[in-house]
């Protein structure tokens, strides 16, 4: 998961961020859903649970989002052209309870995407070593219409031998959002599946797929919503 920007602000020591990096992977504070779907327009609800004996002030940060060719997410404030309504942007939440947050949201330009931030921490904590972390909702926001499999190039797929891992590259050169819903790699008697991701209008994403299995890859395919994508892996020069 690609670090956003918080980990960065000013005031967070190095101790802070190595604990708050370990209290991402704790299942002491969660989220539910992580990542929600919705056709033009959201009605939604964030299950914020606190699991620990400490009481938590929470403050909801909204974030608009671009995906670079590696999967990594790029953060920045809230694009003016999307509509967020939040039943409320902060509170405090006791030892193990939950608290229901309740959004609507709307886009001038479909698709459109966005993260809501849930960020916990420790009311009174010391100035010197306040820990802090934040977990995401990430909502995406289709288009009537879906895309159609002419919109999507899948190209350069190679089987790298000596790094056990096959490439390729694959381009959305629609209007629209489409997720991946999963990949899978195929040899003789053996397959590798992977997980989806959402490819945004008009981008690229670069893959690099572990095959720890016997023998060579020689497809791969690409399954979304309403098609499958499919592309003979070659095998490339280290």
């Amino acid at each position: 998961m690609p670090k956003p920007d918080w980990l960065r602000r000013p005031g967070l020591t190095t101790i802070a961020v190595a604990a708050a990096l370990c209290a991402l992977a704790a299942p002491a504070q969660t989220i539910q859903p992580v990542i929600v779907e919705y056709q033009q327009k959201a009605d939604g609800r964030i299950d914020v649970t606190n699991d620990t004996l400490t009481p938590m002030a929470i403050v909801l940060e909204p974030r608009s989002f671009s995906i670079s060719e590696d999967g990594h997410g790029i953060y920045r404030a809230l694009d003016p052209a999307i509509h967020l309504k939040l039943s409320t942007t902060s509170f405090m939440l006791g030892p193990k309870q939950t608290y229901y947050v309740f959004y609507k949201a709307t886009a001038d330009t479909l698709p459109a995407w966005f993260t809501i931030y849930t960020e916990f921490s420790q009311p009174g904590a010391s100035p010197g070593l306040k820990l802090r972390f934040m977990l995401p909702h990430t909502v995406y926001l289709y288009q009537k219409q879906p895309i159609d499999k002419t919109s999507i190039h899948l190209a350069n797929a190679s089987y790298r031998a000596q790094e056990g891992q096959i490439v390729c590259d694959i381009r959305n050169d629609g209007p629209g959002l489409i997720r991946v819903q999963d990949v899978r790699a195929t040899g003789d008697k053996a397959s590798v599946q992977n997980g989806g991701f959402p490819l945004l209008p008009g981008t690229s994403r670069h893959l690099a797929i572990d095959w720890k299995e016997r023998g060579v890859p020689d497809q791969l395919v690409l399954h979304f919503p309403r098609f499958d994508v499919k592309e003979s892996v070659s095998s490339a020069s280290p």
